[in-house]
C-alpha cells in the first residue's frame, strides 16, 4: 500500500497555510509557467472554484510556492451540487466550511497521473485522506474521475475532476 503523506499535523497544516502565503511564486515572468489559481483562471472551465478559492480567502496561498497538486472540480461539477449548495458556501459565514472543502482538494507536493495510479491514497491539506483508484485506465479520487490530468503550473499541479470532493 503506497500512501502519499506527510509529517503536517492538523496543527502544522493551519501554520502551513500561514506560511504558504509569505512565498508567492507569481510566475509568467521571464516564460515562467502562471501558478495554479493563474491557470485555473485562465483555463474557462474553473469560474466556480476561482470564486470559491477568492470567497475562502485561499488565493494568496495557492499563488505560494508549493508544490501543490490541486484535483479540480469543473463549474459542471459544481453546478451538479444540490441547488443552492455553491452560493452558501461563498457567503462570507461559511467560509471556514468552504475552506475546509477547497483545501481537501489540496495534496502537498506534485503528484502526476503516473504517481497518483501507484498509489492508493493521499494526505490533503485539510488533513483527511483521499482514496485513489485506477480503473480500466480512468484515476478515481474518492467518487470523482480525473477527466485531465497533469495540468503543470509554475508551484504544481491540476487533475481535473468530475465532482465536488467533500470532507468527512
Amino acid at each position: 500500500m503506497k500512501t502519499f503523506t506527510t509529517p503536517v499535523s492538523q496543527l502544522i497544516g493551519a501554520g502551513m497555510l500561514s506560511l504558504m502565503l509569505v512565498g508567492g511564486a507569481h510566475a509568467d515572468n521571464h516564460g515562467m509557467k502562471k501558478d495554479i489559481v493563474d491557470t485555473a483562471a485562465g483555463a474557462g472551465q474553473f469560474e466556480t472554484l476561482v470564486a470559491a478559492v477568492k470567497a475562502a480567502d485561499l488565493v494568496e496561498t495557492l499563488k505560494g510556492e508549493g508544490p501543490f497538486t490541486v484535483f479540480a472540480p469543473t463549474d459542471e461539477a459544481f453546478g451538479a451540487l444540490p441547488e443552492g449548495t455553491v452560493a452558501s458556501l461563498l457567503e462570507p459565514e461559511n467560509q471556514e466550511q468552504l475552506q475546509s472543502i477547497l483545501t481537501y482538494h489540496v495534496v502537498p507536493g506534485k503528484i502526476m497521473a503516473e504517481d497518483a495510479m501507484a498509489a492508493d491514497s493521499a494526505t490533503t491539506v485539510q488533513g483527511q485522506d483521499i482514496t485513489i483508484t485506477t480503473m480500466d485506465g480512468s484515476v478515481m479520487i474518492n467518487d470523482a474521475t480525473v477527466v485531465q490530468a497533469d495540468i503543470e503550473a509554475s508551484n504544481g499541479v491540476i487533475h481535473v475532476i468530475d465532482s465536488v470532493l467533500m470532507p468527512e
